[in-house]
């Protein structure tokens, strides 16, 4: 993609071991299949979430959903399709009148979870993987070695990716674009009791007429006015649906009570802005843990905090068809009045953006800080979409049927989830019957379909062997007895033909 000698190293350690489920307390019940990435190109972790991964750190798990006890499905947003519920737009006017008014509501958050689109639920913890990262610290030390390595396994061809499904051929202004197909439609206006009398209006219709009529009235008195607005023969059509965007920009009045800044900051490599926001960035992480995961006060370490929301082994990537801010691992911090009060964890890819993580002060746990983050993150979504037109969607983690407290991710929608047999991507519509009757279900009707991404050749999966670059055929031969062939063609059904064939699987 970005037109260097980019590769991936991972070191897979199978999923064997049954580890305590974060979301049904299961003590041994949640199992998974794990990587550690010592370095990924974002097309290759793009690939690798388009068939059920998810990083944590430097840590890549794929749940084994008809093993484990709540079955994780991964969920993507068409953020260009993605019209506010009334939960959101309630949510979105609660923040709006935080910062004019400065009224703080009272209580938690009446809908949605506080903890939105973070996971919860990571992976085990990763003692293992973290001492394979300092013996393994030499595999970094041998970049140029791996690169011209690498020149040897150019001719083999990658398989593509799906081509973009119909919600991504609009190439237009997404804000201008207004898309039919809702999910809910709205009422029509009534015609009262009596149908001789005018239709009804809608209350805001009305106020915005009134308002016209008093800017008309200063105009005329006061001279003409910088902002044109618009005139009353041609008012806007009631059925027309208010943009996200108009929602978030909309404009406070200059006496606010605050000020609330969006700060997008790269965290790998990290920028000099990420740097100096370190510190007050870990005591909001710090306050967060304790008081809505009930941590002590000892373990959210420091350590902790940069190996699971800071650490990535995604490298920065540009691209002269990406986004001006490039692609890799940010933290989007969220300033009120100069001090960071939430900070969304995301990863800009080639086609989405995905949210890792989302902390936020509890003080301001009643702001519903969770939801509205995802919310600014469809909006970031659609932003960057304009830059770069295939990065249409964005990614919630993961939906959990099965735990109720995390079902809210199904209400951003047009939303599709991905099928675990087949890695096909399918409306949310018609998996959520199938949810309420198993926990685990396969989400493609058709019985015939497979998974059109498996490597059928596992001689091919790359190995990263002594610092050489090899097909896994040639390192069986040089490894003559070993041992480890079933799970080197476990590894590769799992990441897939075109990952296999592109990340160099460590082996000692």
């Amino acid at each position: 993609m970005a037109g260097n000698k980019s590769y991936t190293i991972v070191e897979y350690f199978g999923g064997d071991d049954g580890y305590r489920c974060g979301y049904c307390k299961n003590e041994k019940g949640n199992f998974s299949h794990g990587m550690w990435s010592h370095t990924m190109t974002v097309q290759d972790y793009q690939d690798l979430i388009d068939r059920g991964w998810r990083r944590s750190g430097k840590y890549v798990y794929k749940p084994i959903m008809n093993k484990t006890c709540c079955p994780q499905y991964t969920i993507r947003c068409h953020a260009l399709k993605f019209q506010p519920s009334k939960s959101h737009k309630k949510i979105l006017k609660k923040i709006s009148k935080f910062v004019s008014k400065g009224e703080l509501p009272k209580g938690q958050d009446d809908g949605e979870p506080m903890d939105s689109v973070c996971e919860e639920a990571g992976p085990r913890e990763l003692s293992a993987a973290c001492h394979s990262e300092v013996k393994c610290a030499a595999v970094i030390d041998i970049q140029k070695e791996v690169a011209e390595c690498l020149a040897v396994t150019e001719g083999q061809k990658e398989v593509a990716d799906a081509a973009p499904t119909g919600s991504e051929t609009s190439r237009r202004d997404p804000v201008s674009v207004q898309d039919g197909r809702t999910t809910t439609s709205a009422p029509k206006p009534g015609l009262g009791a009596d149908a001789s009398r005018p239709p009804c209006r809608k209350a805001k219709d009305v106020r915005k007429e009134r308002r016209l009529q008093k800017d008309q009235t200063r105009q005329h008195s006061d001279g003409p006015s910088p902002i044109v607005s618009p005139t009353p023969s041609t008012p806007t059509p009631t059925n027309q649906a208010k943009a996200l965007e108009d929602f978030i920009n909309e404009s406070l009045p200059e006496n606010s009570s605050h000020c609330l800044e969006v700060r997008l900051v790269r965290s790998n490599p990290p920028s000099p802005q990420f740097k100096a926001s370190f510190d007050a960035s870990y005591q909001v992480y710090k306050l967060y843990q304790m008081a809505i995961h009930k941590d002590p006060p000892d373990k959210p370490s420091e350590s902790q905090f940069r190996r699971f929301l800071c650490d990535s082994p995604l490298e920065a990537e540009y691209s002269p068809d990406g986004p001006e801010v490039g692609y890799g691992s940010f933290h989007q911090q969220y300033w009120l009045d100069g001090r960071i009060v939430a900070v969304g964890v995301i990863d800009i890819l080639p086609t989405c953006v995905s949210s890792v993580y989302l902390y936020y002060h509890p003080n301001f746990a009643s702001l519903s800080l969770g939801s509205y983050s995802a919310l600014r993150e469809i909006a970031f979504t659609r932003q960057l979409q304009k830059q770069s037109p295939k990065l249409s969607y964005y990614y919630l983690g993961f939906y959990i049927h099965s735990c109720p407290k995390m079902r809210y991710k199904g209400q951003y929608r047009p939303s599709d989830l991905l099928c675990p047999e087949t890695y096909a991507w399918v409306p949310i519509e018609r998996c959520l019957p199938q949810l309420e009757n198993s926990r685990y279900a396969r989400f493609n009707q058709d019985p015939d379909a497979g998974d059109a991404r498996l490597l059928k050749d596992v001689g091919r999966a790359l190995v990263l062997y002594r610092r050489t670059v090899m097909p896994y055929a040639a390192y069986a031969r040089k490894r003559r007895g070993s041992s480890d062939e079933v799970e080197v063609q476990q590894y590769a059904g799992l990441v897939g033909q075109g990952c296999a064939e592109r990340i160099l699987l460590y082996r000692a």
